[in-house]
């Protein structure tokens, strides 16, 4: 496993939204996705809303790596899921980070979308 550095990890965690992109089987970006990020630890996690479905979750499984622009770092990533044990700190952190939007947050704190957790580490 990959070590964030401190300024990294500090500033992606600290931004509202992360942009992820993916690679394709030919290496090459598919178009950023703007979601949620959360630091749980030394740690950054994403998750998708539709779960395991969702259209850029897919794109992660080609080759479980990609590229994430947060906070003003840009750097190349590999995704990797989280361990169901790791889901309950995960929630924490969606939920101490993002409450101020209830009825929002509830959509990444469901089973089909913890199912889709991913850990975001540094290459």
């Amino acid at each position: 496993m990959a070590d964030w550095n401190s300024a990294d990890l500090k500033k992606i965690a600290a931004a509202e939204e992360l942009d992820l992109s993916s690679e394709r089987a030919n290496g090459t970006l598919r178009d950023p996705v703007t979601m949620w990020v959360v630091r749980s630890g030394d740690r950054l996690y994403v998750r998708s809303v539709k779960g395991v479905d969702g259209p850029w979750y897919q794109g992660t499984r080609t080759r479980r790596q990609g590229r994430v622009t947060a906070g003003g770092v840009r750097t190349d990533v590999t995704f990797h899921d989280a361990d169901p044990d790791e889901y309950a700190d995960v929630d924490a952190a969606y939920r101490q980070k993002y409450g101020r939007y209830p009825s929002i947050v509830e959509h990444v704190l469901t089973d089909a979308a913890r199912a889709s957790t991913l850990r975001l580490e540094p290459r």
